[in-house]
């Protein structure tokens, strides 16, 4: 993958609040933690943050993604084609766009490497090169995404040939290095005191020429078609995630890596249950006699129902929590939030009302307001 602008610019490490030394088991605890602080739902009004972690970890928990933006990293600001680059992508120095691919190969001394091509000039064929990043929907019930699930997702798009492998050459033949580079896939030119290498034109930078091109592909390796992708969703999880399943997007052309597959989820609420991060809610409604006494009820949960006691004297709105009995999750199994709400019924019998009337003469409301009201 090419070095994005942000690679020179930020500190994915600092991000993540990981040093660059950190295992990709470190990496990955931090940025599970922090997905889950920054997460909009968890935390309105921090979808940037969130954004910008999850890009973080898009490079760092990639280990090939790591190794170029470390090597990025290692260059220092110098190396940065991007800077002083205007609105539309001019420099002061006269800097072209379309000699960037040029530049960013040679930072990187791909101009040598048989089979891979820093970049191409306009008009011609790009060699080697990684697939596209897909992205796809997927949309569960609320307890399928509580307990994780093994899916199917439909995808279409670029794949490798279904005749040829990928390879671009017709059945029964295969490609033979490039006779004009000799499977370099660059060609040098001398200019004085300087040398450029631009792809070679002859195999479009791979290396390879396909001498006799299949019937399916045309050559290019790659086919349009729709493709079902099996998908393993882990248990826990959130609504708007996003999944990434390694080398299941975009096939690579002229032997290039598969791109990504990120699968977003979407979740449908349930009718009992709310949702705040690994752990559930519910609600239980309570008489007044009982909010007043104490007592004890039964609460449903992902597993049956258990018995939650309520303490004398529970207010309306309070939440008692039941622990270990919320989402699983790799972190650990939340836990269950029950908020007790007092019911106040619109209609009484003659006999409530006249208990409801005798329990008012002996409170003094006017007492308990202005009690509450001297507290504040």
């Amino acid at each position: 993958m090419a070095p994005q602008r942000e690679w020179f610019e930020k500190d994915y490490y600092k991000v993540l609040g990981v040093p660059d030394t950190a295992t990709d088991k470190e990496i990955g605890k931090a940025y599970r933690k922090l997905a889950k602080q920054y997460h909009p739902d968890a935390n309105p009004g921090s979808e940037d943050r969130f954004k910008e972690i999850s890009a973080a970890y898009d490079v760092l928990g990639d280990s090939a993604r790591r190794k170029e933006y470390d090597e990025v990293r290692r260059l220092g600001p110098g190396a940065n084609p991007f800077a002083g680059m205007g609105s539309r992508g001019g420099t002061g120095g006269g800097f072209r766009v379309d000699d960037l691919g040029d530049l960013l190969g040679n930072i990187f001394g791909r101009g040598n490497r048989p089979g891979r091509t820093g970049g191409a000039r306009s008009g011609s064929t790009i060699g080697v090169q990684r697939g596209q990043d897909l992205e796809t929907s997927l949309h569960l019930s609320f307890l399928d995404a509580v307990h994780g699930l093994t899916t199917t997702v439909n995808v279409t798009s670029e794949a490798a040939c279904h005749t040829c492998g990928g390879s671009g050459a017709a059945p029964g033949t295969t490609p033979v290095v490039c006779p004009v580079c000799s499977g370099r896939g660059v060609i040098n030119e001398n200019q004085g005191l300087f040398s450029f290498s631009q792809p070679c034109q002859a195999c479009g930078g791979t290396g390879m020429s396909v001498e006799t091109p299949c019937p399916t592909c045309r050559g290019a390796g790659v086919e349009h078609r729709a493709r079902q992708i099996k998908v393993r969703i882990p248990a826990g999880v959130e609504d708007g995630q996003r999944i990434r399943i390694k080398a299941r997007g975009g096939a690579g052309r002229g032997g290039g890596a598969p791109g990504d597959l990120y699968v977003v989820v979407h979740t449908e609420r349930h009718p009992v249950f709310g949702r705040r991060g690994k752990d559930l809610t519910v609600t239980v409604m309570v008489t007044f006699p009982e909010a007043a006494l104490g007592t004890a009820v039964k609460v449903p949960t992902l597993d049956g129902p258990v018995t939650v006691k309520v303490p004398a004297g529970t207010r309306s709105g309070r939440t008692l929590r039941v622990r270990g009995r919320g989402v699983p999750a790799s972190s650990g199994v939340g836990d269950l939030l029950v908020t007790v709400e007092v019911a106040v019924p619109e209609e009484l019998s003659d006999e409530q009302r006249q208990s409801v009337e005798a329990l008012g003469a002996v409170m003094d409301g006017e007492a308990l307001r202005t009690s509450l009201w001297s507290d504040q």
